[in-house]
């Protein structure tokens, strides 16, 4: 054993014979009897006291703390005396993700966080203690997806934590704390008539930004970072690959399209007329903004959609001054659910509703896992039953001009 249990209480002298005895030291029965130290791997000396007839209860943990350092999980006991929102705030501090994200992460920790459990130290947290800050959590109101996102900014910390050597293990990976469950909402797609209600009533100037949303499937941040140089109208193809975005609310930058995921999306010939046509009307702007964040280099895109000032379009204002009243216009309530994203969800349906794959949407949304594609709008996929039966009876109807049956499987000829 490298380490040592000191008695405070006694001490070993030489007796007048040159034998050795214990005499009482002037700290005897005061205080912790039984100090263990041991020597930490960054060369300090550490300890922790006992007392009075807990010299087995000392030998145990200076056991414990010399197996974990021979394994290589040795935590500093004093390491976990640091809050949670001490660590959480140089955990944000490091962070080298995009200020836009940064800054959400920032908010949810803060206002969500920080309040409940900010001034715990890290080595006391319990399960239940992060079971009581999600039932208070909960009591808030917010939507359970929203709660989700606080939830994983949380576990994030605390499994950093791990990883720094400040605490064994993540409190949020427990087996009695769970996540907050997704919301059961099914995405439920517009109608082409709700659809082209909205493009009419919009401004002239902001009417293709339906047919690139719903034609395409780009988000509204996406649209709005579209350039003439990205449209490729011979080549039938829009090349995502930017969007913008709004530092602290209202700065505006060019920045990557979400998750950084550059993509090509088929350009139909409907939209490559209407996007033509927007062109002849309404001539690009070159607009210059900082990419990514407010100090970087500068990048000039010729943009397709700009407000009234010649201007990049902020997200808060476009939906207030515009896409809301063209909504009320065309008689459509005002919500969440029928925000931009909506022509997402109707370009998603009619895809899946003409056959296309999971992977290929998975690509043309832009989304980080197919998986993903498939949670969301599996129920808008064709009913196999009835394509089974569609597909036999197309195949007995009509023998000869059957697209579908043994001979035009692939490999039989």
């Amino acid at each position: 054993m490298a380490g040592h249990i000191q008695d405070r209480w006694y001490k070993t002298v030489p007796g007048q014979d040159g034998k050795t005895g214990r005499v009482k030291t002037d700290r005897y029965g005061v205080g912790q009897r039984y100090r263990a130290r041991y020597i930490a791997p960054d060369g300090s000396e550490k300890s922790k006291s006992f007392p009075d007839k807990q010299k087995r209860r000392a030998e145990a943990w200076l056991s414990n703390i010399e197996a974990d350092m021979s394994r290589g999980r040795y935590i500093d006991p004093a390491a976990g005396s640091v809050t949670f929102g001490e660590y959480a705030k140089e955990w944000m501090a490091a962070l080298t993700i995009d200020p836009v994200t940064r800054e959400s992460v920032e908010i949810r920790l803060r206002v969500h966080a920080l309040p409940y459990l900010g001034d715990r130290p890290m080595a006391s947290f319990r399960p239940s203690h992060l079971r009581t800050w999600m039932r208070q959590l909960e009591a808030t109101g917010r939507a359970a997806s929203y709660r989700r996102s606080i939830f994983a900014n949380v576990s994030a910390v605390f499994t950093a934590a791990v990883e720094d050597r400040i605490i064994a293990e993540n409190p949020c990976r427990a087996r009695s704390v769970r996540a907050p469950s997704p919301d059961a909402r099914r995405v439920k797609p517009w109608s082409v008539e709700r659809v082209m209600a909205v493009h009419e009533a919009l401004p002239d100037a902001y009417q293709e930004m339906v047919s690139v949303g719903a034609g395409c499937g780009l988000r509204q941040g996406e649209i709005f970072g579209l350039a003439v140089d990205d449209v490729d109208f011979l080549g039938g193809t829009v090349h995502v690959v930017r969007q913008v975005k709004l530092i602290q609310g209202k700065h505006a930058v060019f920045g990557p399209p979400k998750g950084g995921k550059e993509r090509d999306v088929p350009l139909p010939e409907t939209v490559s007329f209407a996007l033509a046509a927007h062109i002849t009307r309404h001539e690009p702007v070159e607009i210059t903004l900082p990419w990514k964040t407010l100090e970087g280099p500068p990048v000039t895109a010729a943009l397709l959609f700009v407000n009234p000032r010649n201007r990049a379009l902020h997200r808060a204002r476009f939906n207030e001054r515009f896409w809301q009243p063209a909504l009320t216009s065309a008689g459509i309530p005002l919500g969440r659910e029928n925000g931009m994203h909506a022509l997402r969800h109707f370009y998603a349906s009619v895809l899946l509703d003409a056959g296309e794959s999971i992977k290929a949407l998975s690509e043309y949304l832009g989304h980080h896992d197919p998986s993903f594609t498939l949670r969301t709008y599996t129920h808008l996929m064709p009913n196999s039953e009835a394509r089974t039966r569609a597909a036999v009876d197309q195949v007995f109807r009509d023998p000869e001009n059957a697209q579908d049956g043994p001979e035009t499987a692939p490999g039989t000829n």
